[in-house]
């Protein structure tokens, strides 16, 4: 998909700030530093859309980015960063938990996961919790790149089986260096929209 225009309307923290537009919005989760940002700005055709970052856990609001007029992207932040308070944390999960389960406008939400660890506690919670509300879930397995060719088929079967998707659960392997699965995850993307 060509994107004509892509930018940040809104940082918020609150349903008050949520833009008003009854478009499509789809959701990006993940670990800090797992690729989120540069996954969003490898699809959009963007450098610095999404702001990306040495240190992880830059993320500390829900960042709502215009796309084409036609949908919302929604950056999520990051979770399981070490150096964040618990209070930060919790506020942050709050932040999350309420534009999941209020938010009309969500049509389903891309987990991005690194294909090269297993996914951690956090990662199988997320999934668990996001089927528990019953949203749509797409993978998106990233840093493909940094795989040996010999090694990948092993690290996305030990990826998959941990996390046990359900058949409609669709996965994308994805590397922004390469471009890899950037086509099949905007055709993902967009069936999931339906935009």
């Amino acid at each position: 998909m060509k994107v004509n225009k892509a930018e940040l309307i809104i940082s918020a923290v609150g349903p008050e700030q949520y833009p008003e537009a009854e478009l499509p919005e789809i959701a990006f989760a993940g670990r800090s530093n797992v690729g989120k940002s540069s996954f969003i700005n490898t699809i959009t055709q963007r450098k610095k859309l999404a702001y990306t970052s040495q240190q992880p856990g830059k993320t500390r609001t829900l960042n709502f980015f215009t796309i084409n007029d036609s949908c919302h992207f929604v950056d999520i932040p990051g979770y399981g960063y070490a150096k964040v308070s618990k209070k930060e944390r919790a506020f942050w999960g709050r932040i999350i938990e309420e534009y999941i389960q209020t938010r009309s406008q969500l049509k389903g939400v891309v987990l991005l996961l690194d294909a090269r660890h297993k996914p951690s506690e956090q990662d199988l919670m997320m999934y668990d919790w996001l089927k528990y509300y019953q949203i749509p879930i797409i993978l998106v397995l990233t840093k493909m790149d940094k795989l040996k060719k010999s090694k990948r088929t092993a690290h996305v079967k030990q990826v998959i089986d941990e996390i046990e998707p359900l058949p409609e659960d669709k996965y994308v392997l994805f590397s922004s260096e390469t471009g890899e699965g950037k086509e099949e995850a905007w055709s993902l993307i967009r069936a999931l929209g339906g935009f």
